[in-house]
């Protein structure tokens, strides 16, 4: 668990064990604290589907991200247990950014909402997530 109010630093190292999403998506996390994280990732060729478009998998990843470390940053150990998610626009710019916000963060149950959008501020994608603590 990490304290709320620890440093970047310390957040990025204990979250660094998210392999997936650090290593093989490059998410890198902004902020962080309890019930707020924002989290980026630049766009690649390995984000890309075979039609050139940034595939669903990717956006939604970076979005687990934001959601994981919103959830746990401050908090008893926390996963989700039901996420929705609307693709809402297609990717222009180059880099992801997710911004993932506690709605209700409670003793058992915490919900959220992430927002993903691209660098152009164009909103590609939002997701809503029931966690479990």
């Amino acid at each position: 668990m990490v304290c709320d109010g620890a440093p970047i630093e310390e957040v990025r190292a204990f979250f660094a064990d998210d392999r997936f999403a650090t290593q093989a998506c490059r998410a890198e996390i902004i902020e962080a604290r309890k019930g707020h994280a924002v989290c980026e990732c630049p766009l690649e060729p390995i984000h890309r589907n075979a039609m050139g478009g940034v595939m669903g998998g990717a956006i939604f990843t970076l979005a687990d991200f934001a959601l994981a470390v919103a959830s746990n940053v401050g908090e008893s150990p926390t996963v989700s247990v039901s996420n929705s998610i609307e693709f809402i626009s297609t990717v222009k710019g180059s880099r992801l950014i997710a911004t993932c916000e506690a709605d209700k963060s409670g003793r058992s149950l915490g919900f959220y909402t992430v927002t993903v959008e691209d660098d152009l501020g164009r909103c590609i994608a939002k997701m809503t997530a029931t966690c479990y603590r």
